[in-house]
């Protein structure tokens, strides 16, 4: 096989074969240059959908991806340096809580993140809800952050891994976006080359999630894991259970509100939670011995949020954008909630206008859904369950839509569903 012919390359994938790490970095310069087409690069992306890659091969590939831009250099800030990723999934707002709650314990967290697409929300259009606050900085700015201040929440430059954002466009279109080593390698490959030290893994499971079965979740985070091992980075994953929304809040603002109650010492149970799992297992990654539920109880994560916030132009003391009630779903029959489906409810969220169909597409700050009552609650027929909130009426039939078959009742209490399923790495 010629390592300059695209369409030998294609057949070797198509027929099992394994890329050579020189053909790989060869592929990868061809392509950004424009002498390897889309058409021939959709072609192999379907064929590695259908032959998979093996663990040094898919490293390969990752490590190609990496090298298609610039790698942030950490090095000088004087903390350990620890990121966390997520899957994604409805009322996940732990990125906002985390990075202030770890910040103020020791560690620097270089939290580059993203927007949302369809029913999971975007840690960035979350934020932008705070007056003033800016997503998009230098990155001599994010390496001042770290430095000063242990943590920043912010937009990916375009220079880190820049080959994934044209192979993910292209996923997006030719149906080869549900792949194992394509969706661990896109992820790690940014994670990777913003140049943290150690890396924690929230791997969603359930209705409200990308991975929707336990086994595949699984091979998901143990190959992400690998590549993060293959690349230096300390790796650790947790997976967590996505089939009920996470805290009482799915949208913008509102969840930017519940993350405040949080990081004040109070907010939902299964938030805090999380939170305090999740910070447990950064501060070991990054060699801190420290109590991130004493840091939320005795106002140092609210502090440091307020200097993260303030640092990126947000006035941490303004108003958060408010919607009103536009519709209230109810009990169907009096009983225990034992079912509220976690991607129903993102759904109806995006469809109220908190989520967006298309890249570029605006969000709403206001729009959202929150549950009043959740699995284990007692509730009386006709009972309030979910209030959806916003600012444009003509958007409720579609979120209501959204909602029927979502909520289920029943005469028992049901038992309670671990957040944590399993930890790994």
């Amino acid at each position: 096989m010629s390592a300059l012919d695209p369409v030998a390359v294609i057949a070797a994938k198509r027929d099992g074969g394994r890329l050579p790490d020189e053909t790989i970095r060869w592929l990868f310069d061809a392509y950004l240059a424009g002498q390897v087409a889309e058409e021939q690069m959709a072609a192999l992306l379907m064929a590695i959908v259908w032959r998979g890659m093996e663990p040094a091969e898919l490293a390969a590939w990752t490590g190609a991806m990496i090298d298609s831009g610039v790698r942030l250099d950490l090095s000088g800030i004087g903390r350990p340096t620890v990121d966390k990723h997520s899957t994604g999934g409805v009322g996940d707002k732990i990125s906002l809580i985390l990075v202030p709650l770890v910040a103020a314990l020791g560690a620097a967290v270089p939290q580059l993140s993203g927007r949302g697409l369809g029913h999971t929300g975007g840690t960035l259009d979350k934020l932008e809800s705070i007056p003033g606050w800016r997503a998009d900085l230098p990155l001599s700015e994010v390496r001042a952050s770290l430095a000063e201040l242990g943590g920043v929440i912010c937009a990916a430059s375009a220079d880190l891994a820049p080959a994934d954002r044209r192979l993910y466009a292209l996923r997006d279109v030719t149906a080869t976006v549900e792949s194992i080593p394509l969706i661990a390698s896109s992820i790690m490959s940014k994670k990777i080359a913003e140049g943290t030290e150690a890396l924690l893994l929230d791997v969603k499971v359930g209705s409200g999630a990308f991975m929707t079965e336990l086994g595949a979740a699984r091979r998901l985070a143990e190959t992400m894991i690998a590549l993060g091992e293959a690349h230096g980075v300390r790796t650790a994953a947790l997976l967590t259970a996505m089939d009920t929304p996470l805290g009482e809040a799915a949208g913008n603002a509102v969840e930017v509100a519940e993350s405040l109650e949080v990081l004040s010492g109070r907010g939902p149970a299964d938030v805090r939670a999380l939170v305090v799992a999740e910070a447990e297992v950064m501060l070991r990654l990054a060699g801190i011995d420290a109590d991130p539920a004493a840091a939320l109880d005795d106002g140092r994560a609210l502090a440091k949020w307020r200097e993260l916030i303030g640092r990126q132009g947000g006035d941490p003391d303004a108003p958060l954008p408010a919607g009103r009630e536009l519709a209230v779903v109810t009990a169907p029959a009096s009983g225990y909630v034992t079912r509220l489906d976690a991607r129903a409810v993102g759904v109806a969220a995006w469809r109220l206008g908190a989520g967006r169909a298309r890249p570029g597409d605006s969000v709403s700050a206001t729009a959202g859904v929150l549950c009043v009552a959740k699995p284990g609650a007692e509730v009386e027929k006709g009972a309030p369950v979910l209030r959806l909130v916003g600012d444009d009426p003509s958007r409720v039939d579609a979120a209501l839509d959204a909602l029927r078959g979502a909520i289920g009742i029943g005469p028992e209490l049901p038992p309670p569903a671990p957040l944590v399923i399993e930890s790994l790495g």
